[in-house]
């Protein structure tokens, strides 16, 4: 059995992580202190307690509310700089090798600042964290399905004009009832006409519906959850017996779906752990990683996304390397710079934490 130590010394990496949902309870109440914002409670330990309670009762309404606290924090240069730093060093203390943190700028321009200027702050903090640190990694910019085709487009075109600073991705994220994804189709042309790259998140709360309009409409080149694929299978005693078109698609085309147990468990993605598909993906040979989605909202980190897949899906150090292994192939740097990454950091690294814990 893997412990806890052995899963955060070992590389990781995170491509599914929303920057408004990973603040520091410590830092929401500095900046709540500095804004003159009231808060529920006082001390870190209850902030974090607060934050996780829609998790903790598998309460979407709960979970979702509580963004309304952390952007409202994060609608100054200070404030997104410093959170952006913040999540760069806890990455790093996690033992995240390379992260793509996501976040949609519109939902920070309440107060005066354009979305260039959101964009361009939150980049100089995940620069000065990969400076004290050395992880590197990418921004993807969200639109909202629940904003009208001219936000996205916008936020599109801005994904394209910073990638040369840091941006790798464009996102659609939001709810998935009554806001399909073809709605923003203007954005996803002009991000593949500009040879970039699509995440979306689909098949979380609605069916396959959403997650075909993703590949088939938009053209995602990976899917943010996608747990409902299972719609499109036959499954008998815990195995697949059978599977239709789309799931033959992303599995043929070695489409990655970014996976969060604890996410999705909180939020009735998933029953539970032990229902949750991940382990059926894996075995099967889809292309599937862990992702922790809301560090804080979930309070969970990588390591314990891991450590919860080695128990309950008695994963071993050979599984853990192959998710991130599989992770890192998926990820939306250049080629060489994945290779570099998968070489020089993770493959070494196992190596190196296989020797020294004896792990076969």
């Amino acid at each position: 059995m893997l412990d806890e130590k052995i899963i955060r010394k070992a590389p990781k990496v995170e491509l599914h992580e929303h920057l408004d949902g990973s603040l520091r309870p410590e830092t929401v109440i500095a900046l709540a202190e500095k804004k003159g914002m009231s808060l529920p409670c006082f001390t870190p330990e209850e902030i974090a307690a607060w934050f996780s309670k829609g998790s903790d009762e598998k309460s979407l309404s709960l979970y979702l509310k509580s963004f309304e606290v952390t952007t409202a924090l994060m609608q100054d240069r200070d404030s997104l700089k410093r959170i952006a730093r913040e999540e760069i060093e806890d990455l790093a203390a996690d033992g995240v090798v390379y992260a793509e943190i996501r976040f949609a700028p519109v939902l920070h321009t309440k107060e005066g600042l354009s979305m260039e200027d959101v964009v361009s702050s939150v980049i100089e903090g995940l620069q000065e964290g990969r400076k004290s640190t050395g992880v590197e990694f990418g921004l993807i910019l969200s639109a909202m399905r629940d904003q009208s085709a001219e936000i996205s487009l916008k936020t599109a075109e801005l994904a394209v004009a910073f990638s040369d600073r840091g941006v790798v991705g464009f996102d659609l994220a939001g709810d998935e009832s009554g806001n399909p994804a073809k709605k923003h189709i203007k954005a996803f042309e002009f991000i593949r006409a500009q040879n970039f790259n699509i995440t979306i998140h689909a098949g979380e709360a609605f069916g396959l519906e959403s997650i075909w309009q993703a590949i088939q409409i938009c053209g995602a080149h990976r899917i943010g959850h996608g747990t409902r694929l299972t719609d499109d299978m036959t499954i008998e005693n815990g195995k697949i017996r059978k599977m239709g078109t789309l799931a033959h698609f992303v599995l043929d085309k070695r489409i990655p779906l970014e996976m969060c147990l604890t996410s999705n468990v909180g939020t009735g993605a998933a029953e539970s752990y032990e229902t949750h598909p991940f382990p059926l993906f894996f075995r099967n040979n889809f292309r599937v990683f862990l992702s922790t989605d809301n560090r804080l909202m979930s309070n969970t980190s990588l390591t314990k996304e891991f450590y919860i897949a080695a128990e309950k899906y008695s994963l071993d150090i050979h599984d853990i390397e192959k998710i991130t292994l599989n992770a890192m192939k998926s990820a939306f740097i250049h080629h060489e710079k994945r290779l570099r990454l998968i070489y020089d950091v993770i493959k070494k690294g196992y190596a190196e934490l296989r020797e020294e814990y004896g792990l076969s």
